[in-house]
């Protein structure tokens, strides 16, 4: 699973981990547009469902400018994650520059009304060397 998903973290009973893909088709680097695309995996090993209500992003590009982005749910949803089940979604991310990093957290709510904030790890964003 590493493989896939190089980055991960675990938070009590919810993993979520994060592959990323630089997209070249998607980015003008002569015009300063960078893009990524990134598929995140949502895991719930505890033994009652959560939902994931919002998430929070702390974007930071290669000049150390840092962008917050937070709204409700992912990609228009709000998933109800069953025990022994997962949620995937695939976003992107647009950058100024060829490198940066993400990460964040989720603010879940347990079937017991608990709300949690889950980590979401941080991971790189990179373009490749021709890219540039």
């Amino acid at each position: 699973m590493k493989a896939l998903f190089p980055y991960f973290v675990a938070t009590d009973d919810i993993i979520v981990r994060v592959s990323v893909s630089f997209l070249p088709e998607q980015s003008e680097p002569a015009r300063g547009r960078w893009f990524w695309a990134y598929h995140v995996r949502v895991e719930n090993e505890g033994d009652a469902p959560v939902q994931l209500l919002t998430r929070r992003w702390s974007i930071t590009d290669g000049r150390g400018t840092v962008h917050h982005v937070e709204g409700e749910g992912v990609v228009g949803e709000q998933p109800v994650i069953h025990p022994n089940a997962s949620y995937d979604y695939v976003s992107g991310c647009p950058l100024n520059t060829s490198t940066g990093v993400m990460e964040g957290h989720y603010t879940m709510v347990a079937a017991d009304g608990r709300m949690l904030r889950v980590a979401i790890p941080r991971f790189a964003l990179v373009a490749p060397a021709e890219a540039e």
